[in-house]
């Protein structure tokens, strides 16, 4: 497996605090890899350290095939770099921007630039201050992409946006897919989960998954074990079982090994006998929810 990114043993401490705990992350090429995590677990930071903005304390990381503290300059004509927090000159129009920053990208397609300002109706001759947050990020976004960049990254690139913008910035991620591979941290679950290939969870700097989207949502189940009588819950449920709760003759719980047959059989061996059982699919942000509150790595 080719790989865009990659960390080994990655650490990063400010202080007495380990912002990062020994993160060892995979980024195949060609995915769009969705890290999601709580405020204050890592996210910013692993990128700040893929970028070359901040140096890790300890541990290995590669971009594109390159150490991250060796990138500059030329390196950085490969990838495109969006974050929340980006400066930009505010005295510029937007024009005057894009064509300040052509030179710097041999690559750089003027037929791309022109379809990117149209698709985000981008108003060339105004000042950057006088834009919206929405208007900035996609101006960000399109000067970001108009030299086909192999690897796109963007850190919290939708907060703040109203839904006709961040449709309108997904779509713009969409269209470029097919030729890059994005790296996309957001808290916007119900969007990442419409574009993204793999997703990560990162908590306390630790990673606790990482793995194709698909094979998360499926093996993640709300399960509903119905009983002719009051139950009494395990004392000792499986590892796998998240959120144990009982009302009346219901038993409710999220298992984060979903095996249909494995799943039956084992519920059958703790609660028999049980009158029915129901599996139901859980969203990203439902995922996402059971993790934060239970804050188990056993997944």
């Amino acid at each position: 497996m080719t790989t865009a990114i990659q960390t080994e043993n990655l650490v990063k401490a400010f202080l007495k605090v380990n912002a990062l705990q020994n993160l060892n992350l995979t980024v195949p090429q060609d995915a769009v890899y969705a890290l999601v995590g709580p405020n204050g677990a890592g996210k910013t930071t692993a990128i700040k350290i893929l970028m070359n903005i901040m140096r890790a304390t300890s541990g290995r990381a590669e971009v594109l095939g390159a150490a991250s503290s060796q990138l500059h300059g030329r390196r950085f004509e490969s990838i495109g770099y969006v974050s929340e927090n980006q400066e930009q000159p505010e005295w510029m129009t937007v024009g005057s921007l894009l064509a300040y920053l052509r030179p710097f990208y041999p690559a750089w397609d003027r037929n791309l630039e022109n379809e990117l300002v149209k698709q985000f109706d981008l108003p060339l001759d105004r000042k950057l201050r006088h834009l919206s947050r929405g208007m900035r990020m996609k101006t960000s976004l399109a000067s970001s992409l108009a030299y086909h960049p192999r690897l796109i990254i963007l850190d919290e690139p939708f907060t703040g946006l109203d839904p006709l913008v961040r449709d309108e910035l997904i779509q713009g991620l969409i269209d470029r897919a097919e030729e890059a591979t994005i790296f996309v941290s957001s808290h916007d679950l119900a969007e990442i989960e419409s574009f993204a290939s793999h997703v990560g969870y990162l908590e306390q700097g630790q990673l606790r998954f990482s793995e194709e989207l698909s094979s998360l949502v499926e093996r993640f189940r709300e399960v509903e074990v119905t009983f002719d009588a009051p139950p009494r819950l395990p004392n000792q449920p499986p590892a796998t079982w998240m959120q144990l709760s009982s009302s009346a003759a219901v038993i409710r719980f999220i298992d984060s090994r979903f095996e249909a047959h494995r799943s039956t059989a084992q519920i059958q061996q703790v609660f028999d006998p049980a009158r029915s059982v129901t599996f139901t699919p859980m969203s990203l942000r439902a995922i996402f929810l059971a993790m934060a509150k239970s804050g188990r790595s056993s997944v």
